[in-house]
């Protein structure tokens, strides 16, 4: 059983807490919640009665120095991932880091290193890349059913410019690390890693991207993926897979839960639904505990070098866009 520590009592943490006690009543004894921290005291003693941890903390260093922590989620914003990650190692806990999992490229490599010298679990926790679907998704583009894959599009986009994370720069903010790493993530894990990008945005007062649009193109075979991704506008969230004998329909891009394949008439051929899920995160929970108690230091599902890689993929949309940090 590995006993995690989450920091952070937001939404997030509040679904990762919800997700252990779900798999805790279905016999899915892999992770126990042990403890949770957060800025707030009273926020964390009320976080840890609702979700059954044994202990809160006042504060990310006492948790971390807890020896019956194996394993810390890190829900903080984003902006924070760099520092909270590093803290965890050096604390000699293994780390399960909600996306983006950190702001660039150059904070990504400074903790994977460190990461690979202490020989602790590092990995990211963006949830499609662990979910059943991904591989459903793969096969059917491999089996041809729809004819040879060219042109796929994404969307992601909701209405949340009300999120103070999302429309301040000092908090990393804009529509690509909170959203826009979907729709990459979705189109690199059908068509594997592009090879060169295209993309424009629109920007707030603040000069942070609200919503983008970005291509990515594979010189090799011709293949293109044009993705958009907003945090001003609600969108269908479809993912599509445009073949030379029909086309690949993704119901929810951030959590898909049907595939459908249409024929050269566009009619329907197959359809399938998402594998039962109890919140979708219970993938990557069982991943990392599986991980840990093999000696691994990464997840099969996200290596670390394919984090590295959209980080950089993201750091070149930014300098695209023109968008940069003030504390970077």
């Amino acid at each position: 059983m590995i006993r995690m520590g989450i920091i952070g009592a937001g939404r997030i943490a509040a679904v990762i807490a919800k997700t252990i006690r779900m798999m805790r009543e279905r016999g899915i004894h892999r992770v126990e919640l042990y403890g949770v921290a957060s800025r707030s005291a009273e926020k964390g003693r009320a976080f840890a009665a609702e979700y059954g941890a044994e202990k809160s903390f006042a504060s990310y260093e006492a948790l971390v120095s807890d020896p019956s922590v194996d394993l810390v989620y890190i829900a903080t914003p984003h902006s924070h991932h760099a520092r909270h990650i590093r803290l965890c190692l050096e604390g000699g806990k293994h780390v399960l880091c909600e996306k983006a999992f950190t702001v660039n490229a150059a904070e990504a490599k400074l903790v994977v290193d460190l990461a690979r010298e202490k020989k602790l679990l590092l990995a990211e926790a963006i949830w499609t890349r662990y979910q059943p679907m991904r591989n459903i998704i793969a096969e059917a583009v491999a089996s041809k059913i729809a004819g040879e894959a060219k042109m796929l599009t994404a969307n992601l986009s909701y209405s949340i410019l009300h999120k103070e994370r999302i429309v301040r720069p000092e908090l990393a903010g804009g529509a690509l690390l909170d959203v826009g790493i979907y729709a990459l993530n979705f189109a690199e894990m059908i068509f594997g890693r592009s090879d060169g990008v295209q993309a424009v945005c629109q920007k707030n007062a603040a000069g942070v991207d609200i919503h983008d649009s970005i291509t990515l193109t594979y010189e090799n075979d011709g293949r293109t993926a044009i993705l958009a991704a907003g945090a001003d506008a609600v969108s269908d969230r479809y993912g599509m897979i445009y073949c030379t004998d029909g086309f690949i329909q993704i119901e929810n891009i951030n959590n898909p839960q049907k595939i459908s394949v249409f024929n050269k008439e566009r009619t329907l051929v197959k359809e399938e639904a998402c594998p039962a899920q109890l919140t979708g995160y219970e993938y990557e929970l069982i991943e990392a505990a599986d991980a840990i108690e093999v000696g691994k230091i990464e997840c099969p599902s996200m290596p670390l070098s394919e984090t590295l890689h959209m980080m950089e993929l993201m750091d070149e949309i930014r300098r695209i866009f023109g968008v940069r940090y003030p504390f970077e």
